[in-house]
């Protein structure tokens, strides 16, 4: 496998980190109870809380290379114990430009999903990928970009909304192919139009989740919904469905709030479905 990065038939699929985020437990996943976290000690930080990897993923073959997500960006966000900054110095790191990304495709709209979208100049709007063409959910572009998304998620005023006037934008509406190679599973609950990624390939398949899930407890517990979920049932319900036939074809799974670098698959152990980092 490559330093930073799967490789998934002819694809070749690089991780990436904006940075990380912090959360209790208990904020974070107000419904599942603290005793149910014993099994998991070994995945929070030594204070209890949840380290979250604030990732993104590059995938690049022969046809085109693709972004996935663009992480928090700069600025003060307004989360604790967090950091973010990092996307485009990781970027060069792997040896790749903004200007050889083709597509940019984002899971969803939170913020830590958009956040390297745009660079604002005096007031003036520029594409940070300057040669991309920006794939967005559109149910979660009519929720967000509404007046009251407007009001309440201040950053899709200048990370999302300003890609409509500069034509640079495209709609994912359910199942769709985006490329030869990357095609689009719905997975709604954490938002409207929360979307996966399928990576399909001379046989071999993974599956990019977005927030389809944020820790790996939830291979096992895919009824566990965190508090940011807008449809915690539905949530649920796409959860399982999607892990389900992530297990069953052996696929190479791509977290970007797992710990890095976010590879890995689902296994069976002791009856209990787990994930297995590669």
């Amino acid at each position: 496998m490559p330093k930073h990065g799967a490789v998934v038939g002819d694809v070749e699929i690089v991780s990436l980190s904006d940075g990380h985020l912090e959360f209790e437990t208990g904020s974070f996943f107000p419904n599942v109870p603290a005793e149910a976290w014993s099994d998991y000690r070994n995945g929070l930080t030594p204070e209890g809380r949840i380290l979250m990897n604030v990732g993104s993923f590059v995938v690049r073959s022969d046809e085109q290379t693709v972004l996935i997500d663009t992480g928090l960006g700069t600025g003060d966000h307004g989360l604790e114990h967090s950091s973010s900054g990092k996307l485009i110095k990781d970027i060069a790191s792997v040896g790749i430009t903004t200007g050889e990304i083709d597509l940019v495709v984002l899971t969803h709209l939170h913020l830590d999903h958009i956040g390297w979208n745009l660079i604002r100049d005096d007031d003036v709007y520029r594409p940070t990928f300057s040669n991309a063409k920006y794939y967005v959910p559109k149910a979660d572009w009519d929720l967000f970009t509404s007046p009251a998304g407007l009001r309440r998620f201040t950053t899709i005023k200048h990370q999302v909304a300003p890609l409509e006037p500069l034509g640079i934008m495209e709609f994912i509406e359910g199942r769709q192919q985006i490329t030869e190679t990357l095609s689009a599973w719905p997975t709604p609950g954490h938002t409207p139009g929360h979307t996966s990624f399928l990576v399909s390939s001379a046989g071999e398949n993974a599956v990019i989740l977005g927030d389809a899930a944020h820790v790996p407890a939830q291979a096992h517990h895919v009824e566990w919904s965190p508090a940011p979920d807008r449809d915690p049932a539905l949530s649920h319900a796409s959860r399982r469905e999607l892990f389900d036939w992530a297990e069953r074809e052996n696929a190479v799974v791509a977290s970007g709030h797992f710990p890095k670098p976010g590879f890995g698959r689902f296994e069976l152990a002791d009856g209990r479905r787990v994930w297995r980092p590669m």
